[in-house]
């Protein structure tokens, strides 16, 4: 399969005379114990400043050492994206900006390691990809101020733990025709490098940022318009509003002067547009030569190999592989909860589970709701007792909000026993004939709720639900409850 043989979604249009045309620039961080050209701790979160040494502050006399592990996990994305994987050569890219103390990047310019490729979306659409080249991560710097921008800051603080972190940048041609799309885009290329273990995706923390190139042209007009850059957009909300933000931006410009500049912005997200960050820079103002410290990276046919044996499945088949889970037949709510799963990588634990003998159903419920809300311990969590705790509750050992609490349990706790757990917390199903008891008496002490739930209002099956588990001491089973209720209701 090659990105020409892939269907091309149907073009839509910005205000109908008008097309959006976006490019996207994704920067994923890999995930490396150490940093790309030194031994400093490769770590979020820490105490600013702390992991830091003379190759990653650039002071003289400190030579680089390129980190294998990263050159690895960069082919990793090469070959889940379809790229060639190439030699390629380290340069310096010259800029003054505080958040590098060296006053230049060592990136990858002319000859990036990968080149070419694709990315096949969900909706069977297909983005080409330019490049996906190793560079290192820039510092951090924080405007203190009213606003936090550079322009109102009395000062700015800067914390270059994650200068010389390693990441790729990955480029896509404009090929984008939607902030639909583009969202599309960066939610599957996520799922890409969760899945390969290349990177943990966490767009809240940095790990995963876009930059969005966003023009207009009229529709039907094969020339681009000119574009401008919107950088470090770090959500999926973000991204999808500073593109519908910028396109109706520059279709009013045009219609008005005929004129758009070219230039980076920056997304305000709590006034909801762009604003002027500076002019667009061009290849020849960073200034680029080749590293001269670092030798060109020419991996071998058994290492490229080997990287490429690490990729495993990609999401297109992990999210085949829980639907053949679920049956093949999955409902639209369980395709979307299937698509959460795979996206913070929680697949291999569910499809674990099921192979010792929880249900499919439920196992991907709980991993797409109670599981995704805390990764880490999630991920270190044993498929033993996951299965064997969504088991308990299929079978009615416990109710849903036991279960759940339960699993709470093990995550803080970083696994253990689920029935040692249950029984310590005293959680017991209360049998069918306890429930009964409870339901009528409920029943009867709300008999006006009843008589209008009688009547036709099924919305007050939650306060009936609500004052059973509260009468039970959370011990009823909510599926349980709404069956009593249907039964007692004429």
């Amino acid at each position: 399969m090659s990105a020409t043989d892939t269907h091309r979604a149907e073009t839509p249009v910005a205000g109908g005379d008008w097309e959006t045309v976006v490019g996207l620039e994704v920067h994923s961080e890999l995930k490396t114990q150490t940093k790309l050209f030194c031994c400093c701790k490769n770590a979020f979160g820490d105490e600013p400043n702390t992991n830091v040494c003379p190759v990653c502050l650039g002071l003289p006399g400190s030579l680089p050492v390129l980190n294998s592990f990263a050159v690895e996990l960069a082919m990793r994305i090469g070959t889940a994206l379809h790229c060639e994987v190439r030699p390629s050569i380290f340069h310096r890219k010259n800029y003054f900006y505080p958040d590098m103390p060296k006053d230049y990047q060592i990136s990858q310019y002319d000859e990036p390691i990968n080149v070419g490729g694709w990315l096949e979306l969900p909706d069977a659409s297909t983005v080409r990809i330019v490049r996906a080249h190793l560079e290192e991560d820039t510092g951090k710097t924080t405007h203190q101020g009213d606003t936090g921008r550079i322009h109102a800051a009395d000062y700015a603080l800067v914390d270059y733990n994650r200068a010389g972190v390693p990441l790729v940048e990955i480029v896509s041609e404009p090929d984008i025709r939607s902030a639909a799309q583009a969202r599309l885009y960066v939610t599957e290329l996520r799922a890409v490098l969760v899945a390969t273990g290349v990177s943990d995706g966490r767009m809240e923390e940095g790990s995963l940022r876009v930059d969005a190139n966003v023009s207009v042209r009229r529709a039907g007009a094969t020339a681009y318009g000119t574009r401008c850059e919107i950088k470090n957009l770090n959500s999926l909300r973000s991204l999808g509003r500073a593109i519908d933000y910028e396109v109706a931006r520059q279709v009013a410009l045009v219609e008005a002067t005929g004129v758009v500049l070219q230039e980076t912005r920056h997304w305000d997200e709590s006034a909801g547009r762009t604003v002027p960050l500076r002019s667009k820079e061009e290849a020849f103002d960073y200034r680029y030569f080749p590293e001269p410290d670092l030798v060109p990276l020419e991996p071998d046919a058994e290492w490229q190999a080997r990287a490429a044996g690490a990729v495993g499945l990609l999401p297109s088949d992990r999210r085949e592989r829980l639907t053949a889970l679920l049956g093949g037949a999955p409902t639209p709510q369980q395709s979307e909860q299937v698509h959460v799963v795979v996206g913070q990588g929680l697949d291999d634990l569910v499809a674990a589970a099921v192979t010792q003998g929880a249900p499919a159903d439920l196992a991907v419920v709980r991993a797409a709701n109670e599981l995704a809300a805390d990764l880490d311990a999630a991920l270190a969590l044993d498929p033993g007792a996951f299965a064997h705790l969504v088991e308990m509750e299929a079978q009615g050992a416990l109710t849903a909000t036991q279960s759940k609490a339960v699993l709470a349990e093990l995550l803080a706790a970083g696994g253990g026993d689920p029935a040692a757990v249950a029984v310590e917390k005293g959680f017991e199903a209360l049998s069918e004939a306890s429930l009964a008891t409870v339901v009528r008496e409920v029943v009867d002490a709300n008999p006006e709720e009843w008589s209008r739930f009688v009547a036709g209002e099924d919305k007050l099956a939650g306060f009936f639900t609500g004052q059973v588990m509260r009468a039970t001491g959370g011990k009823a089973d909510g599926k349980a409850i709404a069956a009593e209720l249907r039964r007692l209701r004429p």
